[in-house]
């Protein structure tokens, strides 16, 4: 046995052979990689995982290489294992479940000694794939960005598909051409490595689309042998961002806010830049209004509103670090309106949040049964589960 095939050992025992694939090949399981990153992917599974469960009474769930990492138990995880084992409680060692985490040296240190560090890699995944699919019926595995992510380590999505013996669902936004480009060319890559692409599921497709898109990209798919299994309609819901993301994204300080003011969902956002006439128009649920601590004329139309029944704002940002007046303060304080006071000037406080990327997080509840319904409603399982 070479060096290259043993584990070191800090005690003088025997090594351990280095696994170049899982011991477990019992149980079943599935690959779900994205076309690119920000696809819907971490929602997809999240969904699966809640359909699996209705079918299966013991499932696992793995992220074998992550990027974004959370500190758990002093271990690196990565957010995406973290939200899923919060919600589901997958009952197995957290750092099973995000065995390879890549942090900002982790390239560096790859390249320069590839044959060493490959080998421990693969053995790690393959011995957190076992911990976390032991006595489990089904194992939901989630790949990172597009399939070839992780090349420059040798760890690509197609090569950690095959080297867990898993089958691969993609997920891509919707559409007709771009889809099925984007389809063609990750899958090129999957098909390299020997791995089959058992189906798609298209996201993000506005409701009267979904026939349509339906009918043309399974075509298309079916061209590629890429079977649709599903079209998912757009949830504005789960890409509009709550206030307390907002806050931090802008790196803003409360001035008014009950617990539940930091979940609201902002849906619209309105740079008060107009007459206090012109805003009343603008003052619904859901919508951000967005203006400098010295604009008393729209302060005061916001804190009328928020008194007729059901047209609360979901929130104010005062910028500019200009500060209302102090009764105006008191007014407020009087009201449900959150409020947020933050130092750039309004239209970098829009342009912050409009390019925000909202990602699940444990505590959207709220989101957890509409992502469930996305799945069990749209994605044929069954003919996803006879493929596997």
């Amino acid at each position: 046995m070479s060096p290259s095939d043993v584990s070191a050992n800090p005690f003088g025992l025997p090594a351990r052979p280095l696994l170049k694939a899982p011991t477990n090949s019992a149980t079943k399981r599935l690959f779900v990689a994205a076309t690119r990153m920000n696809d819907g992917k971490t929602t997809t599974c999240l969904g699966l995982y809640a359909a699996l469960m209705g079918l299966y009474p013991r499932i696992g769930f793995i992220k074998p290489v992550g990027q974004r990492f959370v500190e758990v138990q002093g271990h690196h995880i990565d957010e995406d294992s973290y939200l899923l084992d919060t919600i589901y409680h997958v009952h197995v060692p957290i750092e099973s479940m995000s065995p390879v985490t890549v942090d900002s040296t982790f390239t560096r240190r790859f390249l320069k000694k590839p044959e060493a560090m490959l080998p421990t890699l693969e053995d790690k995944i393959c011995r957190a794939f076992d911990r976390v699919s032991w006595e489990k019926d089904f194992t939901l595995i989630e790949g990172t960005g597009h399939a070839g992510v992780g090349s420059v380590f040798d760890l690509s999505n197609a090569s950690v598909a095959k080297l867990l013996g898993a089958k691969v669902v993609i997920v891509c936004p919707g559409g007709i051409g771009r889809p099925i480009d984007e389809i063609a060319l990750n899958k090129a890559l999957f098909d390299q490595a020997g791995v089959e692409i058992v189906g798609a599921i298209l996201n993000k497709v506005e409701p009267d689309k979904i026939p349509l898109i339906a009918e043309y990209a399974g075509i298309g798919l079916a061209r590629l042998g890429v079977p649709l299994l599903g079209v998912l309609p757009v949830q504005k819901m789960l890409s509009a961002p709550n206030l307390s993301q907002i806050a931090e994204e802008i790196g803003g300080r409360w001035l008014n806010v009950q617990p539940a003011g930091t979940k609201q969902r902002v849906y619209r956002v309105v740079v008060g830049a107009m007459t206090a006439k012109r805003i009343v128009d603008y003052l619904q649920p859901g919508t951000l209004i967005i203006t400098p601590g010295d604009r008393d004329d729209i302060i005061l139309a916001a804190i009328s509103n928020s008194r007729l029944p059901g047209d609360t704002i979901a929130g104010l940002v005062l910028t500019n670090d200009i500060p209302p007046h102090g009764k105006l303060l008191e007014l407020l304080a009087q009201t449900e309106i959150p409020v947020i006071a933050a130092s750039d000037e309004s239209y970098t406080i829009a342009s912050k949040i409009h390019s925000m990327t909202v990602k699940t997080q444990p505590q959207d509840t709220d989101k957890f049964p509409v992502i469930k319904r996305l799945i069990t409603e749209h994605v044929d399982m069954k003919a996803l589960l006879k493929a596997l």
